[in-house]
C-alpha cells in the first residue's frame, strides 16, 4: 500500500507538472475521474492540493496576484464559491460583470496552471448572506429553500441554467480548468431531502461537465443526510476523524473513492462583538503545529485537500451573512480574512511559508515558483471628514409602504441596509418597546429625532428599550439587517425588518405606520449637492453621512502598493465608502477595528479620493477623522449601547 501510495503521488505530480505548464493548459482536453483510491487526470493518479478562494471577495484587479500566490504556496487547485444573489440581485436581472465575472476568473486561474473546482451551490453557506440565497426568495408563495419543492426548484434552475451558459467550455474536458463540481454544500448538516439532492444533481449534470461529489461533515448523520448514490461522499473539517468516518458509514460503493478533506480549516470566523476576538493562527505554535502536521499527514496518504480559506478576502457591503448561535445572531464582519495564509490583503501570513514547506516536501523539487514580492500597505495621514447629510433627510418624500403594521424589508423589494418606521402616536403610552417578534437585527429607537435606546440581536437577551410617549409624538424606528442568516436551520425563514407588530407596555399595539426603505445600493444624490444644509451634530442624534478626500503618498498607486487599512478612530457603527465603493460596515466593538482599502479602488497622483462615511451614532465635539493604515488593527471594545 505504501509503495503504491509513493508511486501514486510522484506520476500524479508528473501528470500536474505536464498539465499546469501553461503553453499547454488552453490545448489540452483531459479527462478527470477517480477509482476507489485516487484521483486520474487521463488515467493517471493526482493529488489536488487545493485552497478555497472566493473571486466574489476580491477585487478583479488582483485575481491575478491572489492566483500567482496560491500556486507559489505549492496549490495546483483553486476552490470557489459562486454567490447567486450577487448574480440575480433582482429575480431576472442576471450580472456577470467585475466580481461577478466568474468564468474571467476561472480561466486566469488557468493561465496561472491551477485547476478549478466549482462550488455553486445554489447553496453555499460560507458566511455569506443567507448562504447565497437572493433575499427575493422569500416573497415567492410557496417557497421553501434546501427541499424537494417546486418554487425553489424553479428558482434554482434558472440560476443553474444561467451560470452554466456563463461558465461553458470552461470544464477540464472542453480544455478548461474545471474539474468537478460539488453539489448542494454540507446538506447532510441540515437535512437528509434525497429527492431534493437527486433534483439537484439532475440540474447540475445537466448544466456542468465532469462528475459530482457531496461534501459533509465527519460524522454519520451528515453523512446520512447529504450523501446521494451514485455520487462520490467526500467529508470536511478534523482529516482523520473525517476519512474514517467516510470508509465507516459510507458503504454504497458507487459513493466511494479518493479521500478529500473538502474544507480544511485553518482558524474559524470573526463575528462581531465585544467578546469575540480576532481568530488566526499564525504565530500560535500549538495551533501552525496542528496545520501543519494535518496536512503533511493528509499528503503522506495520497489524500486531497482545500485550506478553507487560504485567502478569505472581505464581505463587500453588506454581503455578510450571519450564524445562529446561544439565540444570538453572530453577525460576521467585514474582514472575511479567516486567520488565512494569504491575508485579506492578498500578503502572505508566517503560516503561508510554513504551508509551502509542508507541500514542498511531496511535490518534485523545483516545481512551486517563488513567491512573488508584494509592496508593503501604505499609510494615509489623518484627514477631516466632515458632517453632510442626515440620513433621514435622505429618504423619499413619500414611504414606500403606509400600513396598519409594519412591513419587512423584503415586500418594499429590498434586500440590504436599513428601513425607516415611522408612526405618530395618537394616545399616551408608556414601557418597553417590542419591535414585532423581536429584531432583525438592530432596532435603533428614536423619539422626536432624539435616540433613545437600541435593541440588538447580536445580544443574546438584548437590553430593553423603554419609552414614553405622548400624543402626537413620532416615534421612528431604524431597523438595521446585519447579515441573513447562512447556516442552520432559521435558513427556513429569513425576513429583515420588523416582522408582526410593534408593542409597548406588553399589550399596546401601535397602528399606522409609514416605512421608508434606505437600500443605500447608491449613495444618496444630496451628498453631490454642496449647497444642502449642514446637519447639526447631537449626542443621540440621527445618523449622519460624512465625507473626506485623501490623497495617495508618493511612492503608491492605484495598485498593490496602494492598499491600505482604513481606521476611524472616533467612530461608533457606520459604513464607509471609497470612490464610490461600499467596503462594508465598521463597529467599535470589534474584532475588526480597520477596513481593507484595495488600491485598484484609488486614484493616484494629485486625484483626491472621495470618502464617505455614514455614522449611526455621531457624537457631538468628536471630530470624525480617518487614517490609513500599513499594518491593520484587530480589538475588542464594551458597546456603548449596552448599558
Amino acid at each position: 500500500m505504501l509503495g503504491r501510495g509513493v508511486a501514486a503521488a510522484v506520476f500524479g505530480w508528473a501528470a500536474a507538472l505536464l498539465s499546469l505548464a501553461k503553453p499547454l493548459v488552453a490545448a489540452h482536453r483531459g479527462n478527470f475521474t477517480y477509482d476507489r483510491h485516487n484521483f486520474l487526470l487521463d488515467g493517471v493518479p493526482i493529488q489536488l492540493i487545493g485552497g478555497q478562494m472566493d473571486p466574489q471577495r476580491i477585487p478583479p484587479a488582483y485575481w491575478t496576484q491572489r492566483l500567482q500566490m496560491a500556486k507559489a504556496m505549492g496549490l495546483n487547485t483553486i476552490f470557489s464559491y459562486v454567490f447567486w444573489n450577487n448574480i440575480e440581485p433582482t429575480e431576472g436581472s442576471w450580472d456577470f460583470e467585475g466580481r461577478n465575472d466568474i468564468a474571467r476568473f476561472v480561466r486566469l486561474a488557468q493561465q496561472e496552471g491551477l485547476y478549478v473546482v466549482l462550488r455553486p451551490g445554489p447553496y453555499i453557506c460560507g458566511e455569506h448572506e443567507w448562504g447565497g440565497f437572493p433575499s427575493w426568495l422569500s416573497q415567492i408563495p410557496g417557497m421553501a429553500v434546501r427541499q424537494n419543492n417546486k418554487p425553489f426548484l424553479d428558482a434554482s434552475r434558472n440560476y443553474l441554467e444561467q451560470l452554466g451558459k456563463h461558465l461553458a467550455a470552461t470544464h477540464i474536458s472542453q480544455g478548461g480548468p474545471v474539474l468537478m463540481t460539488q453539489l448542494e454544500n454540507e446538506y447532510g448538516s441540515f437535512g437528509k431531502d434525497k429527492a431534493y439532492l437527486r433534483a439537484m444533481a439532475d440540474m447540475l449534470k445537466a448544466n456542468f461537465d465532469g462528475f459530482l461529489y457531496t461534501n459533509d461533515g465527519g460524522g454519520k448523520s451528515y453523512l446520512d443526510g447529504g450523501s446521494l448514490h451514485g455520487i462520490l461522499a467526500e467529508t470536511d473539517g478534523d482529516p482523520k476523524t473525517g476519512f474514517a468516518a467516510r470508509d465507516q458509514y459510507v458503504t454504497d460503493p458507487t459513493m466511494l473513492g479518493p479521500q478529500l478533506d473538502g474544507e480544511y480549516y485553518v482558524t474559524w470566523i470573526d463575528d462581531w462583538s465585544s467578546n469575540s476576538p480576532y481568530q488566526y493562527t499564525s504565530g500560535r505554535p500549538d495551533a501552525t503545529k496542528r496545520v501543519l502536521d494535518d496536512l503533511d499527514w493528509i499528503l503522506a496518504g495520497n489524500n486531497s485537500f482545500s485550506i478553507y480559506m487560504f485567502h478569505g478576502g472581505t464581505n463587500w457591503g453588506f454581503e455578510n451573512g450571519g450564524i445562529w448561535v446561544d439565540n444570538r445572531l453572530n453577525a460576521v464582519t467585514t474582514s472575511y480574512d479567516y486567520g488565512a495564509p494569504l491575508d485579506e490583503s492578498g500578503r502572505a501570513t508566517g503560516i503561508y511559508r510554513q504551508i509551502r514547506d509542508v507541500i514542498s516536501k511531496h511535490v518534485p523539487a523545483g516545481t512551486i515558483p517563488e513567491v512573488p514580492h508584494v509592496p508593503d500597505l501604505t499609510t494615509i495621514d489623518d484627514f477631516a471628514l466632515e458632517p453632510a447629510v442626515a440620513l433621514f433627510d435622505t429618504r423619499s418624500d413619500k414611504p414606500a409602504v403606509q400600513a396598519g403594521s409594519p412591513v419587512p424589508m423584503e415586500k418594499l423589494g429590498q434586500a440590504f441596509g436599513f428601513v425607516l418606521y415611522e408612526h405618530r402616536v395618537s394616545a399616551a403610552v408608556s414601557g418597553a418597546i417590542a419591535p414585532g417578534d423581536g429584531p432583525r437585527d438592530r432596532v435603533m429607537v428614536y423619539v422626536n429625532g432624539a435616540r433613545v435606546g437600541v435593541v440588538d440581536k447580536t445580544h443574546a437577551a438584548p437590553a430593553p428599550v423603554s419609552v414614553d410617549l405622548k400624543q402626537g409624538d413620532v416615534l421612528q424606528l431604524l431597523v438595521e439587517n446585519l447579515g441573513r442568516i447562512d447556516y442552520g436551520q432559521q435558513l427556513r425563514e429569513q425576513q429583515k425588518g420588523i416582522v408582526g407588530n410593534v408593542t409597548v407596555g406588553g399589550d399596546a399595539v401601535l397602528e399606522g405606520w409609514s416605512a421608508y426603505s434606505l437600500p443605500l445600493t447608491d449613495l444618496p444624490a444630496a451628498l453631490a449637492d454642496e449647497n444642502s444644509e449642514t446637519p447639526e451634530i447631537k449626542d443621540g442624534g440621527a445618523p449622519v453621512f460624512y465625507k473626506g478626500t485623501f490623497g495617495l503618498p508618493a511612492g503608491a498607486g492605484n495598485d498593490l502598493s496602494g492598499d491600505t487599512f482604513l481606521s476611524l478612530p472616533n467612530g461608533v457603527k457606520g459604513s464607509v465608502w471609497v470612490n464610490g465603493h461600499h467596503l462594508g460596515r465598521y463597529w467599535v466593538v470589534g474584532p475588526q477595528q480597520s477596513l481593507y482599502v484595495p488600491g485598484a479602488y484609488l486614484y493616484g497622483g494629485n486625484k483626491p479620493n472621495r470618502v464617505v462615511v455614514l455614522e449611526l451614532e455621531p457624537k457631538a465635539g468628536a471630530d470624525m477623522v480617518a487614517r490609513g493604515l500599513a499594518t491593520r488593527e484587530w480589538a475588542n471594545h464594551p458597546d456603548p449601547d449596552v448599558a
